[in-house]
């Protein structure tokens, strides 16, 4: 299938019924059916359950227990570095903002401002900064850590599409990340703020923050903000912040400033969680 046809697919396709669907088996507990859907799962994908702090499948009471399941105590570790990569994946694109514009593949750009919902000034402190767009594939690790310490200030769910953020829609869906479902969660660093965004894609039952729970189950359909200035909600690096319940991508945004990223990244290479992400200078 080329990338033209599968990307037309998404646009005739029923995507927020399937989704839908697709997060009401999720939560089911269904026995014997979750243990055989998880274990046609791990073959498909190729999950490696020695990973896993609880490798056995048929213990996982949903397909969500199992999709959310935990590293065991080792898995990873954390580079010694200003910032560290926040999940295991694929880099899609990094590098700088131009102005307000983000690249998202060849022939493809999209505003920070549309990415973060609309609101002018809370873009406006990454103009000229820096991007990282991070995909997790189906058979990655799907808890989302901090790539550096930060306390949190705003929560913001812009409601949206819901198409695929695999690679192939990437290059083919203009504005993909700015118009899809997503969690906005900004931070207050040592270097100024920083967001971090989850975005939403097909079958993404939902998106969860450690400090909210599920954000967008039910989907209300309209923009709604949670303010946490006042209050003192701290992450050190590598803290656990979100997760997704079923796959997608995540989009980082940072000031303007001396930022090296990792010289052995390139888009397209696979990176895991605590990977050295990038350094300041």
């Amino acid at each position: 299938m080329t990338d033209r046809t599968a990307v037309l697919a998404q646009y005739l396709i029923p995507k927020q019924a399937i989704t839908l669907l697709a997060g009401r088996i999720a939560r089911v507990r269904g026995g014997r059916f979750t243990t055989r859907l998880i274990a046609w799962f791990v073959q498909r994908y190729r999950v490696n359950m020695l990973e896993a702090a609880n490798p056995d499948i048929a213990s996982y009471a949903t397909f969500n227990d199992f999709f959310t399941r935990a590293l065991k105590d080792g898995a990873r570790s954390l580079a010694q570095a200003e910032l560290i990569c926040p999940v295991d994946g694929t880099i899609s694109q990094f590098g700088r903002i131009e102005g307000q514009q983000i690249f998202q593949a060849k022939g493809h750009h999209y505003s920070s401002t549309a990415l973060v919902g609309g609101d002018a000034a809370l873009a406006a402190q990454f103009d000229n900064g820096h991007f990282a767009t991070l995909y997790l594939s189906p058979r990655d690790y799907h808890r989302i850590h901090m790539p550096c310490a930060g306390r949190l200030l705003r929560m913001i769910y812009v409601p949206g599409d819901l198409f695929s953020v695999n690679p192939a829609t990437a290059r083919g869906v203009p504005g993909l990340f700015a118009r899809n479902e997503r969690v906005v969660c900004v931070f207050a660093g040592a270097r100024g703020p920083f967001v971090l965004v989850l975005v939403g894609a097909t079958i993404v039952g939902s998106m969860a923050t450690t400090w909210h729970g599920a954000v967008n189950a039910p989907r209300p359909g309209c923009l709604s903000e949670w303010r946490y200035d006042r209050e003192n909600i701290t992450f050190q690096q590598g803290d656990e912040m979100g997760r997704f319940l079923l796959g997608s991508t995540v989009v980082m945004l940072f000031p303007q400033g001396p930022l090296q990223f990792n010289p052995a990244w390139q888009p397209g290479g696979a990176i895991q969680l605590g990977d050295v992400m990038a350094q300041g200078v």
